[in-house]
């Protein structure tokens, strides 16, 4: 789940590409941190390890309908997420898989993956 691999949270540990990620990752989010002004900021979001994790959970809380257009944006008009996720089960999503409003159809964001 994006979600979980931009917050640092991912299960997956199949190959060293998981670790190539992740370190990209934590260069990413490096950068971020170091372009704040904000000293409450900086202090808020500083880690010794280097993982930046909370950075990461705010960056994902403030971009994720943004990265979910970005995924969709040329979605065909007929593709259809592949579960209910909009009308309370009784539809598949419609139009570039979108919901209404533009939500993003992930109830379980917050849920650990290995509950879902």
């Amino acid at each position: 789940d994006t979600g979980d691999i931009i917050r640092g949270k991912d299960l997956y540990r199949g190959n060293n590409g998981k670790d190539k990620l992740e370190n990209n990752l934590k260069e990413i989010f490096k950068k971020i941190y170091g372009k704040l002004t904000d000293r409450r900021a900086k202090d808020h979001y500083q880690d010794e390890s280097g993982n930046y994790y909370q950075l990461r959970e705010d960056w994902w809380n403030n971009n994720r309908k943004m990265v979910w257009r970005a995924i969709t944006c040329h979605a065909g008009e007929s593709d259809k997420y592949f579960r209910d996720a909009c009308s309370g089960g009784t539809t598949l999503t419609q139009g570039k898989c979108r919901c209404p409003s533009y939500k993003v159809p992930t109830y379980f964001d917050y849920v650990p993956q290995y509950l879902r």
